[in-house]
């Protein structure tokens, strides 16, 4: 437990002491929050709808920490690059517990952000509908964290350079957030949409937080449960087998 602890103390703290990395974890929700949030309010209200920035804010999060998680990955492509790594997988320790701290360490901070989108929303006038339900939400935050930062420790793994890194990030996290229903609600859809939502994991993710925040649900939140336990777990064992076949 020594050498997981180790190496989430790690990510953490260079977390903190990257100042650009928390303006950045500030500064792109807030925008998205205000002019999504403020700019199609008016038009999300005249369809009946009701208020757009407490339907947008549980997905914002959700985005906030899906950006974050992936970004773990590329901490492994640095780590490769200036011979971190290969110190780390020549000490006398399994490989599942380097991956799981570096990981865990990598989802501690994805939802740090995501509260701090979830502190800034309330600045800008955002209420949850049940204040003991928000840590329904940080615990719902947590599984799609652990899941995705596993996930991009497990790419980071196989992949050689930031630039083959950055493009799978791109071809696997805009159609997983987009797709998701995180910026408009999954009712009224064309039926394809409807039924990529379906397999999508994300859209489960941003239907248990605007269940806990709001009271909206499409899914059930017993189902959003069930698919976030199943992704973490599947996507934590393919973390840990890339892991284990890692060259560094």
């Amino acid at each position: 437990m020594n050498v997981i602890y180790i190496l989430w103390l790690r990510q953490v703290k260079r977390f903190f002491r990257a100042k650009s990395r928390i303006v950045g974890a500030v500064g792109q929700p807030l925008l998205f929050l205000l002019a999504l949030g403020y700019g199609l309010g008016a038009v999300y209200q005249r369809a009946g709808q009701g208020n757009y920035l407490e339907f947008l804010v549980p997905g914002i999060m959700a985005q906030t920490v899906l950006f974050s998680a992936m970004f773990y990955g590329a901490m492994i492509m640095f780590d490769k690059q200036f011979g971190f790594l290969k110190e780390t997988l020549v000490a006398p320790v399994s490989r599942l517990r380097i991956m799981l701290g570096g990981a865990l360490g990598g989802a501690t901070t994805a939802v740090i952000q995501g509260m701090l989108v979830f502190f800034i929303s309330l600045v800008i006038g955002f209420r949850p509908q049940n204040w003991l339900a928000v840590l329904t939400t940080l615990v719902i935050l947590s599984l799609l964290a652990i899941s995705i930062a596993c996930f991009s420790s497990g790419i980071g793994s196989f992949v050689e350079d930031m630039q083959g890194f950055q493009a799978i990030n791109q071809f696997l996290v805009f159609p997983l957030y987009f797709l998701s229903g995180a910026l408009y609600p999954l009712d009224h859809v064309p039926a394809w949409l409807r039924i990529v939502a379906e397999f999508n994991p994300m859209s489960y993710a941003v239907d248990a937080m605007r269940d806990t925040l709001i009271g909206q649900t499409h899914f059930g939140l017993a189902k959003d449960f069930i698919v976030l336990l199943v992704t973490t777990i599947v996507l934590m064992g393919f973390g840990a087998y890339r892991f284990r076949h890692i060259e560094a």
